[in-house]
């Protein structure tokens, strides 16, 4: 069909309020917002400012009351431990209201801070929900983060309680988290007064007394009371949640999500974006630690009246390469949504895409990419595979939706390869060289978005909003600053280049180097350090470290490299996948002393480079060439 993209788009730019004015028509609110925008609230103003309204709501209770209790809202798939679920919006409110009314007994009230440390179960999304009925902000950490980060997060949002499991189970391996949320705890100054554990079947955790409560026991002991806690009208601008993400020092930054604006953009993308209908299946297959899971795993399919898969498991090894097709066959997916990553690993296992054939797909549509640069070889082996339109687009932690994307629910436009389409309504997005000026079609720049960001997007970071004007709006007033570097085409297509900052990108996770710097420095034989991206054709990027050790230390320069590559995973997680660590008798560096992480990274990745002009001492560039040779690296 023809597409309706420009005229919607063209809509939105006409009038901005009235477009959005009408998309809030779709949410329920207990006070209906008598403006869109008010550009004198929050930072660069705020949606629906006078809106009162509960996102737990508008997923669950409105559409058991309109008759559609009996849906299923998740189809719970586990090959990890061979759990095939399928619970209705009816069950999955019961659950949430008495688990609300838990959270209400101890202690928790509208605005207390929740910590959710879970892996992809039922239990995470219900105790997601549970804290937005009532009016409590919950912060997901991904299961896979070591103690000392979710610390971090624990002092930061001064968490009241965390929700928690004894285990996450990964292909072979059971990953116990009671041990590490307890040394998290130890660690944290802060200390939450309960935490709730869900114990699995394939491992308990030890309880601390008075602190620890059995999550199941105390559901079903609220069931059997009949204790349930009603929806609490929040105000639109009120946060639902706040979820980390890396920051260039080091420290995560707390993305604050609204529960009004958050609740239009979603409901708005399932439909014109997505182009899912309530009803059908959707899947975004990814983690609620990440945004993709908190945006279309839980809220925006519930608010579409969708049903959604929690997938735990992975593309390949549980138990094969199969396992995506396996699940679209098996649960009528319309939609799927993925991160280049997944298609990469499941192409190298089975090139040929064999096990394809295996199942019916005939149901499904369309499947999304996002996360990293997709790759025009992934996509086309994709199209040849599945026979759907395989949909890049683009988007980030801080927007909370797509950014950029071909739209399927207003019509595909024509695919350009290597580019994530066309701006979506509500994005002004444009190129900006350093000092600020816009540059013309094809000319790299700096990706940024006019002001004011739509509805969905970050308002602030959490108790930080010195930090948000620096890190987003500072550097080119009048626009959010995207980090990321980039062109638009003579058609107004968006291509996203590379990230402006340190941030690198491992299979879909956006990941500070500066974090990995810190950890690596603190190894008592590191004198200095560097850790850059290099290019992965799996991962999209995996980190590499520089490391100049003291000049006392005799030991084997190997065993130093096992030990960094140990810290970091220890203090960052198995997720940074840092296997990759060079001792080097010195680093290349300006005059002024800055490391030269672009150029080394360049020659790691075999990119033209140019010796900087402001080189200290040429001669360490093929220092560095050498040790990343010797690894097999730059070749």
């Amino acid at each position: 069909m023809a597409s309706r993209y420009s005229e919607v788009y063209g809509a939105w730019k006409t009038d901005p309020e009235r477009f959005w004015s009408e998309a809030a028509e779709a949410i329920d609110w207990f006070e209906r917002p008598e403006r869109a925008f008010d550009a004198e609230r929050g930072i660069y103003g705020q949606w629906f400012p006078d809106g009162l309204t509960n996102s737990c709501y508008n997923c669950l209770d409105r559409h058991v009351e309109s008759g559609r209790g009996e849906q299923t809202a998740f189809i719970y798939d586990s090959p990890v431990t061979n759990t095939i679920e399928h619970i209705s919006y009816g069950a999955l409110l019961d659950d949430v209201k008495a688990l609300a009314a838990v959270y209400r007994k101890l202690g928790i009230d509208k605005g207390d801070r929740i910590i959710i440390y879970m892996p992809m179960i039922p239990q995470a999304a219900v105790a997601m929900l549970a804290a937005a009925r009532i009016g409590a902000v919950h912060s997901v950490v991904f299961g896979g983060f070591a103690a000392n980060e979710l610390a971090v997060r624990i002092e930061d949002c001064r968490a009241k309680l965390i929700v928690s499991a004894s285990c996450g189970i990964e292909p072979g391996r059971t990953v116990a988290y009671k041990p590490l949320l307890d040394a998290a705890i130890t660690i944290a100054e802060h200390k939450p007064a309960h935490c709730l554990v869900y114990q699995r079947d394939m491992l308990t955790a030890e309880m601390v007394p008075v602190r620890d409560i059995d999550y199941a026991a105390a559901l079903t002991a609220a069931k059997e009371a009949g204790d349930e806690a009603g929806c609490t009208p929040v105000a639109s601008t009120d946060p639902l949640y706040v979820l980390y993400t890396s920051g260039t020092t080091g420290q995560p930054k707390g993305v604050v999500r609204d529960n009004g604006g958050h609740m239009v953009a979603l409901k708005w993308s399932m439909q014109n974006f997505f182009g899912v209908q309530p009803g059908e299946v959707f899947w975004a297959a990814s983690d609620i630690g990440w945004v993709v899971g908190h945006s279309f795993i839980v809220y925006g399919p519930l608010l579409n009246g969708n049903t959604s898969i929690l997938f735990e498991g992975k593309p390949v090894g549980t138990p094969d390469p199969g396992t995506y097709w396996r699940i679209i066959a098996e649960h009528g997916v319309s939609v799927m949504f993925t991160a280049p990553t997944a298609l990469r690993a499941i192409r190298k296992e089975d090139p040929d895409a064999a096990l394809v054939a295996k199942y019916d797909l005939s149901g499904f549509r369309a499947l999304f990419l996002a996360g990293e640069r997709a790759n025009p070889d992934t996509i086309r082996w994709a199209e040849k595979a599945l026979g759907v339109p395989i949909i890049d687009h683009w988007w980030q932690t801080e927007t909370g939706w797509p950014v950029a994307g071909n739209p399927l629910g207003l019509g595909l436009l024509p695919v350009k390869y290597g580019s994530p389409a066309v701006p979506l309504p509500g994005y002004d997005v444009q190129i900006l060289d350093d000092a600020g000026h816009p540059v013309e079609a094809e000319i790299l720049g700096n990706v940024v978005v006019k002001l004011p960001l739509p509805p969905g997007c970050l308002p602030t970071l959490w108790n930080a909003d010195h930090r948000f004007r620096a890190a987003y709006l500072d550097e080119f007033p009048g626009y959010y600053k995207t980090a990321d570097a980039g062109y638009l085409d003579e058609d107004g297509y968006v291509f996203i280049m590379a990230r402006t900052d340190d941030i690198i990108n491992v299979a879909g996770h956006r990941l500070s180097t500066g974090a990995m710097e810190e950890v690596c420095a603190s190894h008592p034989d590191v004198a200095e350090c560097a850790v850059i991206g290099i290019a992965d054709a799996l991962k999209g990027q995996i980190p590499a470290g520089f490391l100049v050790i003291n000049s006392n230390v005799s030991r084997e320069t190997s065993e130093i490299e096992r030990e960094v590559i140990s810290l970091v995973r220890d203090r960052i997680g198995p997720v940074a996948a840092f296997r990759t660590a060079m001792c080097v008798k010195r680093l290349p560096k300006t005059r002024s002393g800055k490391i030269l992480r672009a150029t080394i990274q360049k020659i790691a990745d075999r990119q033209p480079w140019k010796m900087p002009a402001t080189i200290d001492d040429p001669a360490i560039l093929d220092e560095i060439a050498a040790v990343l040779h010797a690894k097999g690296i730059g070749i």
